[in-house]
C-alpha cells in the first residue's frame, strides 16, 4: 500500500512540476527555449497519462483492500494507509469531475444541449451552396490537387490565384501579404497570405477574423484539409459581401500551415497575427476553419486522443466541434451557444489545455500564442477521418450535404460575433 502512495505521489507532483514550468517558461518559437518547452510539453503529457492510468489501475486494489478492512473491524490507525492511497487514486477521477461539473468552468461544459438525429432537408439556397462548395473543392483537390511551396510551389500559386479571383468576383478589394518563410524548403520563394475585409459600422476597432489554410500537407491532394475550410471562407466571404455589421469582419486564406512550417514562425497565421498584434489590432474573436466536410453515422466511429474522453463526447462521428485552449473558453462557449440556438445539427465543445492533442493543430494556434482568443471549427479530422494526410483525402469522401448545411449555419454564428 505504501509503495502505491509513493508511486502516484511522485507521478503526480512530476507531472505538477512539469507543467507549471511550461506555464511559466516564456513562448518562442525556435532557439533553445522552443526545444525545452517541446521537451517539457512531452514529458507533461506522458507524465499525465502514466498518473491518471496507474491512479485508474490501482483504484480497484485498494477498494477491495480497503474493504478487507471494514470487514476485520482492524483499528482505526489501520485504516491511514489505505484511505490515503484511496483519495491519492480517486484524485484524477475527483477533478475531472469538478472541471466537468463545476458551474462556470466552461471546460467542457457548454451552453443549450447538442442536436439529436440527421439534420433537415436543405433548403434551395442550402442547394446551391452545396453545389458552390463541390466546386470549389474540385478545383483545389481536384484539378490542383497538392498545394504545397516545398514540392509543389506552381500550385500552391495557382490556388492563390483562384482565391483571389474568387474573392474579386465578389466585388472585395484583395489584399495580399507577402512573405518569404526561413525554413529551406521553400527554398527562398515568396508566400502570400490573402486577406478581405468589411469594415465594421460602429465598433470598427473590434474585428472577428474567419481563415482557412489553403496549403496541404505534401504528397496529398488536400479535399478535407483544407479545400474544405477553403471553400466555407470563399462562401461566408459571398454572404457577408457588401452587408457591413457593426464589427469589422475580416476573412484571411492563409499559407503554410502544414509540416515543415507547422507550429513555427513560418505558419501564414502566425506571420499574420504578428503584424497584427505589431499594429495593436483588437481582435476579439478568431474562427479557424479547419476540416469540415466529413460525417459518420457508423458507431464508434469518432476516436480521441484519449479514450477518456469518450466518458464525455459522442463515439459516432456525425457532428462538428469547436475546440480552443483554456484561454479562448469564453469564445468556445459563444460559438457553441450560438450554433445551437439556430442549428439543427449535433455539436460538441470544449476548451482545453494546449498540450492535448488536437486542440491547436491549426491556425488558432498562431493566434492563441499572441494573446488573442481562438478557437478551431472541425470535423475532428484524423480522429474521425481514415484519409486524413494522405493521397486518399480527395473530393469524393465529403459528404457535401452535411457540409452546405454546416456552412450555412456558421454565417449565423459570425452574425452573432459581429453583432453583440
Amino acid at each position: 500500500m505504501k509503495r502505491i502512495i509513493v508511486l502516484l505521489s511522485a507521478l503526480f507532483l512530476t507531472f505538477a512540476a512539469t507543467t507549471a514550468a511550461l506555464v511559466a517558461m516564456p513562448f518562442r518559437e525556435e532557439g533553445t527555449l522552443h526545444s525545452v518547452r517541446v521537451v517539457l510539453a512531452l514529458a507533461s503529457f506522458f507524465l499525465g497519462g502514466a498518473w491518471v492510468l496507474f491512479s485508474l489501475l490501482a483504484l480497484p486494489r485498494i477498494g477491495r483492500a480497503a474493504f478487507r478492512l471494514i470487514r476485520s473491524r482492524a483499528g482505526s490507525r489501520d485504516f491511514i494507509p489505505p484511505v490515503v492511497a484511496l483519495i491519492a487514486s480517486a484524485l484524477p477521477l475527483l477533478m475531472l469531475a469538478g472541471v466537468v461539473a463545476l458551474p462556470g468552468s466552461g471546460l467542457l461544459r457548454m451552453p443549450g444541449n447538442s442536436y439529436q438525429g440527421r439534420p433537415p432537408e436543405l433548403t434551395a439556397d442550402q442547394k446551391n451552396l452545396r453545389e458552390r462548395l463541390q466546386d470549389h473543392v474540385q478545383m483545389l483537390a481536384g484539378t490542383l490537387g497538392d498545394r504545397n511551396v516545398a514540392t509543389e510551389y506552381d500550385k500552391l500559386e495557382a490556388a492563390r490565384l483562384y482565391i483571389e479571383g474568387v474573392f474579386s468576383n465578389q466585388g472585395y478589394a484583395v489584399q495580399r501579404q507577402e512573405y518569404i518563410p526561413v525554413h529551406s524548403a521553400a527554398r527562398g520563394r515568396p508566400c502570400f497570405n490573402i486577406i478581405v475585409e468589411i469594415p465594421g459600422t460602429t465598433l470598427p476597432d473590434e474585428v472577428v477574423v474567419i481563415g482557412a489554410h489553403y496549403d496541404s500537407v505534401m504528397g496529398c491532394p488536400g479535399a478535407n484539409d483544407n479545400a474544405s475550410g477553403v471553400a466555407a471562407l470563399l462562401e461566408l466571404a459571398r454572404a457577408y459581401a457588401g452587408h457591413p455589421s457593426p464589427r469589422t469582419l475580416r476573412l484571411v486564406a492563409f499559407v503554410n500551415e502544414e509540416p515543415p512550417f507547422f507550429w513555427t514562425r513560418d505558419m501564414g497565421s502566425a506571420v499574420y497575427a504578428d503584424r497584427c498584434r505589431a499594429r495593436q489590432e483588437k481582435i476579439v474573436a478568431m474562427l479557424s476553419l479547419e476540416t469540415l466536410g466529413y460525417y459518420s453515422d457508423a458507431p464508434h466511429s469518432q476516436r480521441y486522443p484519449s479514450p477518456v474522453f469518450s466518458w464525455f463526447f459522442p463515439t459516432t462521428g456525425n457532428f462538428i466541434s469547436f475546440v480552443g485552449s483554456t484561454s479562448a473558453r469564453n469564445l468556445v462557449q459563444q460559438t457553441v451557444g450560438s450554433f445551437r440556438r439556430h442549428a439543427a445539427f449535433p455539436s460538441q465543445g470544449a476548451a482545453l489545455p494546449g498540450a492535448i492533442s488536437g486542440v491547436e493543430w491549426s491556425d488558432n494556434w498562431g493566434f492563441s500564442h499572441r494573446g488573442y482568443p481562438a478557437l478551431m471549427v472541425t470535423d475532428t479530422a484524423p480522429f474521425r477521418y481514415s484519409y486524413y494526410h494522405t493521397p486518399h483525402d480527395t473530393p469524393d469522401k465529403l459528404d457535401y450535404d452535411r457540409f452546405a448545411y454546416v456552412t450555412s449555419l456558421l454565417e449565423k454564428v459570425i452574425s452573432d460575433l459581429l453583432s453583440p
